[in-house]
């Protein structure tokens, strides 16, 4: 006769290690969380967020592990735990870690992925007329929440930003919405890395912008240009970037370059193709990082503004078909 065990039996623990904590990984991150697992070095330890540099091999080689409050960036993987249960506590800066295998461990953290998510969604069919209802819709938004003073094509009107001032972004804006792609990649280049911190807000302004032409032109009718803009402009500013810029930053450059953003930039394209209200996420990016936020917003709407006029200019000029 066998006996029936009704409750499950605790094993010991093995000595000096945790159970893995769950995670939810971006799909960017396939290539280098399947592969059997490789070392990685910890370049920064914040209580909402770690970053794990890959020794060698393609990109992204900076992943980011993030608490379930904080930013989700499209290299990141996010634990099931806020910052102030400090998940991260036991991590030193510059100590070793490894990553693959679907696992993330760095000192005391053992990260197991659980599942994936999607940092290039789909935005749908959009018709130009419906991307312009979005695209006012958007600079309403930034205007009521202070970071724009007047709508214009070639950017003029920002407000805030690490850039603020400066006229490279508003020159970047211009030429990527005439199609001018020898301009776009001057003033791109200009600005790669430029301004502090671990994502300069050159940086953040290009990602905004390469997201915004990608995800947009690929669903507006008519938005093939914009595509093609993001495709060359984005190869011309990933280069060189690791020798330009900061780890971190090169790694968003080529996510962004590829379509892959982060979920509050995602959440105002989303808004921008009328899928919901853009208040509330407007806000939400605003608020990310010191001028992060700002930075990345005003490459958004550099990037959509852009779109708009490539589409209107494509449409223009396509061939009638008549009966």
């Amino acid at each position: 006769m066998t006996a029936l065990v009704r409750d499950p039996i605790r094993l010991p623990a093995r000595p000096g290690r945790r159970p893995p904590a769950a995670g939810a990984a971006s799909l960017a991150l396939r290539p280098v969380l399947d592969p059997p697992r490789r070392a990685a070095r910890v370049i920064a330890v914040f209580p909402a967020a770690l970053y794990l540099e890959m020794r060698g091999g393609p990109e992204p080689r900076v992943l980011a592990v993030v608490t379930s409050d904080a930013g989700r960036l499209p290299n990141a993987v996010v634990v099931v735990a806020t910052r102030r249960e400090h998940p991260f506590r036991s991590v030193r800066e510059g100590g070793e870690a490894f990553v693959g295998d679907g696992r993330i461990e760095a000192d005391g953290l053992n990260v197991r992925v659980r599942r994936w998510w999607d940092p290039s969604p789909a935005l749908g069919g959009m018709q130009p007329a419906a991307l312009a209802r979005g695209l006012r819709a958007l600079e309403a938004e930034l205007t009521a929440a202070g970071a724009l003073t007047a709508a214009g094509p070639a950017g003029e009107g920002l407000v805030g930003g690490g850039l603020a001032g400066h006229p490279d972004p508003a020159a970047l804006a211009g030429a990527c919405a005439d199609g001018d792609l020898a301009g776009a990649v001057e003033a791109a280049e200009r600005i790669v890395g430029l301004g502090p911190g671990l994502t300069p807000s050159g940086d953040d302004i290009l990602c905004g912008l390469l997201a915004a032409l990608r995800l947009v032109g690929g669903a507006v009718r008519h938005g093939g240009t914009a595509v093609w803009l993001a495709d060359w402009l984005g190869a011309a500013v990933t280069a060189d970037a690791g020798t330009r810029t900061t780890a971190l930053a090169a790694t968003l450059l080529h996510c962004a370059a590829a379509g892959n953003a982060g979920g509050e930039v995602t959440a105002v394209l989303r808004c921008v193709a009328g899928h919901e209200p853009p208040a509330a996420a407007v806000r939400r990016l605003l608020a990310v990082g010191h001028t992060s936020g700002t930075d990345l917003a005003h490459g958004v709407l550099a990037g959509c503004r852009a779109a708009l006029a490539l589409t209107s200019s494509a449409a223009q000029h396509a061939p009638r078909v008549t009966a």
